[in-house]
This record gives C-alpha cells, sequence and structure tokens, in this order.
C-alpha cells in the first residue's frame, strides 16, 4: 500500500539528529547514546529498513551530514570528536578524536574534502581532508555554535550562535570577517533564502531574523511567530521554511511578505529537535524528544502563492492543515492548536523585497 508519506521509524533513545541523503532514499540519526543509524525510508508500507548501526561514539551524537557526492556521512558527537563513516557500509573511515576543546555540536560539509565544525564554546573550524587538519580555526562567538550555512559557491560561511550573534567567515581566504550585533535570544538556525541574497535565523525568542546578504551587521526586518521558539529551520523554497518548535508543531512560513502559511505536522507536545527536507523539496523528516522520526508531505507547499494583501483573520484560531497527517486523523490530531492568529512582522529597516513566493 502506498502512503503519500514513510512510516514513522521509531528508536530506543531520543535521536537528536537526522539527514536525508542528497540523492536516495536514505536518512541517517544519531542519538543521545551516541549511536548513528542509516535506514531506507519508502512510501510503500512497511518498507523502512535499518541498514545498519554504529556506536563509535563515546557519548550523545549531536549531528550527522552527508557529505555532497553522498558517499561519507560526517558525525560529531559531545564527547569531541568527528567521525567519517563510509555510507555503504558504515565503516568509519575517518576519526578526529579530539577535534575540539568542547562538545561538539554540529558539522557542515562545504564540499567532497572540506567541512566545517562548531562547538559548545563558540569555536569554529574548517577542515581539508587532504591536508588531514584545519585551514581555519576561530573562536569569534561566546556560546554554543547551533547551526552553519555555507552560500552555493562555498567561499562564505555563517554560523549561527547561542550570544545571539550571527559569524560570517571566509572559507577561501581562511580568515573571520564579522559578527552580526547580537538578537533577542539564542540563534538557533540559519538559512539561505531568494536566491542567496537573503539569509534566515530563527531564534530562541520565537523570531526569525533576516539579514541582506550584504549587510550581515545589522537584521533588516524580524518577524515574530506565534510561537514558543523557533529551534530548527530548513528551507522548502526560495520563499518558504519549516520551522521546529517546542511546542512540536512544525510550521511552514513565507518569508518576505512574512506569513504563517500552517501546521505541516506535529510531534504531540515533544520539542523538535531537527528537520531535514528530501531532495525535490517533497517530503520532510522531523525529529522530537518522543524518539519518532517522522515524515511529513510538503508538496503542496511548493505551489503555493503568497500574496502581498494581508487577510484579516479571525484571531486565535487554527492552524490551517498544511499536510494530511498535519490534522485530523487520529494520534496525529492536535486539538489545542489555537495559539495561531496573524503574526506581527515587524520592519526593522526598509526593505524593498517583498515579493511572492517563487
Amino acid at each position: 500500500r502506498l502512503r503519500d508519506a514513510p512510516e514513522d521509524i521509531c528508536f530506543e533513545a531520543t535521536a537528536n539528529a537526522i539527514a536525508l541523503h542528497p540523492a536516495r532514499p536514505l536518512l541517517a540519526a544519531g542519538d543521545v547514546d551516541g549511536d548513528v543509524y542509516l535506514y531506507s525510508y519508502s512510501c510503500t508500507e512497511g518498507e523502512n529498513r535499518q541498514l545498519w548501526s554504529s556506536g563509535h561514539h563515546l557519548k550523545s551524537c549531536r549531528d550527522v551530514a552527508f557529505s555532497q557526492d553522498g558517499q561519507k556521512l560526517f558525525t560529531v558527537s559531545k564527547d569531541k570528536s568527528v567521525h567519517i563513516l563510509t555510507v555503504e557500509e558504515g565503516r568509519l573511515e575517518t576519526r578526529f578524536p579530539k577535534a575540539h576543546g568542547s562538545a561538539l555540536n554540529c558539522v557542515l560539509p562545504i564540499d567532497n574534502n572540506v567541512f566545517a565544525t562548531g562547538d559548545d564554546g563558540g569555536a569554529v573550524k574548517v577542515w581539508d581532508l587532504r591536508k588531514e587538519g584545519t585551514i581555519l580555526e576561530a573562536r569569534q562567538q561566546e556560546e554554543y555554535i547551533s547551526a552553519m550555512a555555507v552560500d552555493g559557491n562555498g567561499k562564505i560561511l555563517l554560523t549561527a550562535s547561542g550570544d545571539g550573534t550571527l559569524g560570517v567567515f571566509n572559507v577561501r581566504r581562511r580568515r573571520f570577517e564579522l559578527l552580526s550585533e547580537p538578537q533577542n535570544g539564542d540563534l538557533t538556525s540559519v538559512v539561505l533564502l531568494k536566491r542567496g541574497k537573503k539569509v534566515a535565523c530563527g531564534s530562541s525568542e520565537g523570531t526569525i531574523y533576516l539579514f541582506n546578504w550584504d549587510g550581515f551587521g545589522a537584521a533588516s526586518d524580524r518577524f515574530a511567530l506565534r510561537a514558543e521558539s523557533v529551534d530548527c529551520m530548513v528551507p522548502i523554497t526560495d520563499s518558504i521554511v519549516c520551522v521546529g518548535s517546542l511546542d512540536g508543531v512544525i510550521r511552514a512560513v513565507n518569508v518576505l511578505p512574512s506569513r504563517v502559511l500552517g501546521c505541516v505536522g506535529q510531534h504531540l507536545g515533544e520539542p523538535i529537535e531537527q528537520l531535514a527536507v528530501a531532495p525535490g523539496g517533497q517530503l520532510l523528516a522531523s525529529c522530537a524528544h518522543d524518539q519518532k522520526v517522522k515524515f511529513w508531505n510538503v508538496s503542496a507547499l511548493r505551489g503555493l502563492v503568497v500574496d502581498d494583501y494581508r487577510k484579516k483573520k479571525k484571531k486565535g484560531g487554527p492552524l490551517r492543515a498544511l499536510s494530511s497527517k498535519a490534522v485530523g486523523s487520529g494520534e496525529d490530531f492536535f486539538a489545542d492548536l489555537r495559539d495561531e492568529a496573524e503574526p506581527e512582522a515587524v520592519a526593522a529597516g526598509s526593505d524593498s523585497d517583498s515579493d511572492g513566493s517563487d
């Protein structure tokens, strides 16, 4: 039997981190016990399969990421190590046991040889596998590095930090460029939008901050969601992001014009740890404290056109359901989702870019 999204994958411990393969239906997950798993997933019922597991990390696995060619899997841990595994058999190929002085929090492949890591102390390192070591080391931010993003040329690395700043590093020139002024709350996520002209950062206060590509010093706009927090964020289109929050709800948000479009899905009352998008942007995966990875069909988001005109909505009405599992189907029904009136978008500067979703 075909489903519109794969079945849930259940774990024995909470999965902190997930990644979807850039070309194949494969999901990697890292859990709080330090174990790493690879699954194949399918929309055919009963076809999800565990392919291998690896228990090399001594402490919680905090982040996982596939290399751009999809042949390697990078994992980082609270035990301060970086591991690089082969995707086919899960064999440990390269290991940096004391990669950082503090517990590692995130990893980002920049190309097939270069990758970046960030730790709990605010340190960022860029590594080159051809040199078996680092080509850039910096500690410009005061708190943990929560997320990283890189431009399409692999030149500019952006780092979001718990100190509320966005860090900008030039990978090619191997140097730190600048820090943004601090925003309210921890910055938890960073993504590129609008064909790389805009950068969006989520914050623990439930606000999305927008920066122009050539103006990282100060946010150009901010948009307050009626959500406790923005804990993780992934782009679905050039204008639409999916946002995971402490309340367990995954919201779809259009950026410029800024609107909450509705609810894609939820882990009932369990904080969302990470989101990942499948190639083609049809499927979204999420992991939360309920020890499950869930999949959501987000193909409808690609066709949504968001008008500049803001319709008057009844305050306190329910969030619009944007996937078949988001509302009204047994265990996925989230009856208390009544917190979402039209959020106020606060312009912190004049911004002419207000086109709809492309």
